[in-house]
């Protein structure tokens, strides 16, 4: 069996749409860090997106653990030209679009960024590409709201659109267990 330990990555403090923009992450809440990294098993290998939010929390957590090189698939959404638009700016720009890529997930993608298919293939690509070269085994991926909402289907049988409405904190922790092809999903967003 292997088990996935998805982790958000630490607060950014954005009020606006971060996709693929490399922005700081905010690490100053130290009790918070340390309840997460007593949360997670020991002995599970620690991989993370390529983005620096990421990269540094899964620094935070990485002194008892093996580091696994930073997976550029485990990447948030490509939000594209709606990338560092506040909501209403986004609504203002593409009101049509902007409507229906929330409201029907699924092949529909910002202008120049990615849909809810895609990320979902890419992510699980990347997964699987991680079970492959390490099962059995506890992997703690450090990523992004969207990365994991988009594998949350996978294990609970849910629509995109169900997974969408999953509250995903920063530094929540989201577990589902692998047998073959079976994903089970644990506990969603668990703050530790």
């Amino acid at each position: 069996m292997t088990r996935l330990w998805l982790v958000r990555h630490g607060p950014t403090h954005q009020r606006v749409m971060t996709g693929w923009r490399d922005v700081p992450v905010d690490l100053s809440d130290t009790a918070a860090l340390t309840r997460l990294d007593a949360y997670l098993p020991r002995n599970a290998l620690l991989v993370s997106s390529d983005l620096i939010r990421a990269v540094q929390t899964a620094d935070a957590l990485t002194p008892s653990r093996t580091r696994l090189p930073h997976c550029n698939d485990l990447r948030e959404i490509d939000f594209g030209a709606w990338d560092g638009l506040h909501h209403t700016q986004v609504s203002a720009r593409d009101p049509v679009l902007s409507r229906q890529f929330w409201e029907n997930p699924g092949d529909l993608a910002a202008p120049n960024g990615e849909s809810w298919n895609n990320v979902t293939t890419r992510v699980f690509r990347a997964i699987q590409t991680l079970i492959a070269a390490h099962a059995p085994a506890h992997l703690i991926i450090v990523a992004h709201m969207g990365a994991i909402m988009s594998q949350i289907p996978r294990a609970t049988g849910q629509t995109a659109f169900q997974a969408m409405g999953h509250s995903i904190d920063p530094l929540g922790v989201t577990d589902i267990k692998i047998r073959a092809k079976d994903w089970q999903i644990g506990r969603i967003n668990h703050r530790p």
